[in-house]
C-alpha cells in the first residue's frame, strides 16, 4: 500500500519537527516535506504534490484559512487544521471547515509537544481519514481502526419494557467528516412546527456553541448547544456538546436529554451510537433518523437498534458525502434501506414525519 504523503505547514519549528515525528511515526503515512508558511507550502507543493496537508491558522504573509480557500479553489488537497483555540478562534476555525478543511485537531497554547505526542493515534487518523475524503476521489483506505467500545459503555440495550406509548415524534442525527455544511442543509429546510432535533456531529469541545449560534442565524428554527436537562421543543435542533456524550431520554410524554462524561464510543464523545442507541430505547418507532456524511462505523449499529425498534431511518448517499463512511455502514449492516441525495433528505425526514 502506497504511503500517504504529508506536508506539515506551521510557523513554529517546534510544532513542525513535533508533528513530522508523531506522523512519520505511523507506517502509512510519510511527511514530504514542511513549510513555515503558505507561500513556502506552494513552493513545497511544487516539488512533490501532497495527499493531505496540515495547516495552522495563524501564521505570517498568509493566514491558513485565506490559504485554504486558494487550496480548494485551485488544487483540492484534503486539509487538516492544526491550530490553537483561542479568543475568537472558535468562529475561526468553523470557517475554515466550511472553506473545505476535513478535520480539526485544538492544539493547547502551552505544552503543544507534549500534547501532540500524547494524541499520537487521533492525529494519525485525522489525516489518514483526511486521505479518504472525496474532494476529486477517494484514496486508499488506512488500517483497520484499533477496537472500539460500543454503546454498552454509556447505555444499555433497549428492553421489552423501556417504551410507554406516546405519539410525540423526534429527529436524530449524526455527522462527522463533513457534517457541519451537511447538518446546515438539513436543518434550513426544517420548519417551525418540525419535531424536536438532536444532533452529534464529531466536533471538539469549544466548537460546538459556535457551530450551533452559527445555524442558529441561518435557520428558521432555533439551534442551541445542549445542555443536560434541556426539553426537546418543537421548531428546536439541540447540537451534543463536544467531549461529551447526549442521550435521549423520555419523563411521560416529553423528551428531554442527558449530556454526559463517558468513555470513548465507537472512538468518539460524543458518539452517535450512544445518541442513537438511548433513541431506539426511548422513542422507538416515533423518531426519525438519519446517518449523514463521515469517516468510520459510529452509528451504524444504534441505527441498526432504531429500525429494530420502528424508527423511518435514512443516510446520505454516496455521491454527496464528502466521505461516505457512516452512512456505508449504517446501509450495509441494515440499518436503513434508503439512500438519498443531501438536497432531499430534509424533505424526506418531514415526510416521515
Amino acid at each position: 500500500m502506497n504511503k500517504v504523503k504529508v506536508l506539515i505547514v506551521d510557523d513554529s519549528a517546534l510544532v513542525r519537527q513535533a508533528l513530522k515525528e508523531v506522523i512519520s511515526s505511523d507506517p502509512q503515512l510519510e511527511v514530504i516535506a514542511t513549510a513555515a508558511d503558505p507561500f513556502s507550502a506552494v513552493e513545497k507543493m511544487k516539488q512533490q504534490k501532497p495527499d493531505v496537508i496540515t495547516l495552522d491558522v495563524e501564521m505570517p504573509r498568509m493566514d491558513g484559512v485565506t490559504f485554504l480557500h486558494k487550496i480548494m479553489e485551485q488544487h483540492p488537497v484534503p486539509v487538516v487544521i492544526c491550530s490553537s483555540l483561542v479568543g475568537e478562534g472558535t468562529q475561526t476555525h468553523i470557517k475554515a471547515l466550511e472553506a473545505g478543511a476535513v478535520d480539526i485537531i485544538v492544539k493547547p497554547t502551552l505544552g503543544t509537544r507534549k500534547f501532540l505526542e500524547e494524541s499520537k493515534v487521533r492525529i494519525c487518523d485525522a489525516v489518514k481519514g483526511a486521505a479518504r475524503a472525496r474532494l476529486k476521489k477517494l484514496t486508499k483506505q488506512g488500517a483497520v481502526p484499533a477496537k472500539k467500545l460500543n454503546a454498552d459503555s454509556v447505555i444499555a440495550p433497549k428492553s421489552s419494557s423501556s417504551m410507554v406509548e406516546t405519539t410525540e415524534k423526534v429527529i436524530v442525527i449524526g455527522a462527522s467528516t463533513g457534517g457541519t455544511e451537511a447538518i446546515r442543509v438539513v436543518l434550513q429546510t426544517m420548519p417551525l412546527g418540525c419535531p424536536g432535533i438532536v444532533i452529534v456531529q464529531h466536533m471538539p469541545e469549544g466548537f460546538t456553541r459556535s457551530f450551533a449560534k452559527r445555524l442558529n442565524g441561518l435557520c428558521s428554527i432555533e439551534v442551541k448547544e445542549a445542555q443536560n436537562g434541556d426539553a426537546v421543543l418543537r421548531g428546536q435542533a439541540l447540537i451534543a456538546p463536544g467531549n461529551k456524550h447526549t442521550l435521549l431520554k423520555r419523563s411521560g410524554a416529553r423528551y428531554y436529554v442527558e449530556v454526559k462524561d463517558g468513555p470513548l464510543v465507537s472512538r468518539h464523545r460524543p458518539s452517535v451510537d450512544v445518541l442513537f442507541r438511548s433513541t431506539a430505547k426511548y422513542a422507538g418507532r416515533n423518531a426519525i433518523a438519519t446517518i449523514l456524511t463521515g469517516m468510520g462505523d459510529d452509528g451504524a449499529n444504534g441505527m441498526v437498534e432504531m429500525k429494530e425498534a420502528g424508527a423511518w431511518t435514512c443516510a446520505q448517499d454516496e455521491e454527496t458525502c464528502v466521505v461516505y463512511g457512516m452512512p456505508k455502514e449504517a446501509y450495509e449492516r441494515g440499518g436503513t434501506d434508503l439512500l438519498l441525495p443531501l438536497n432531499n433528505i430534509g424533505a424526506r425526514l418531514l415526510r416521515a414525519v
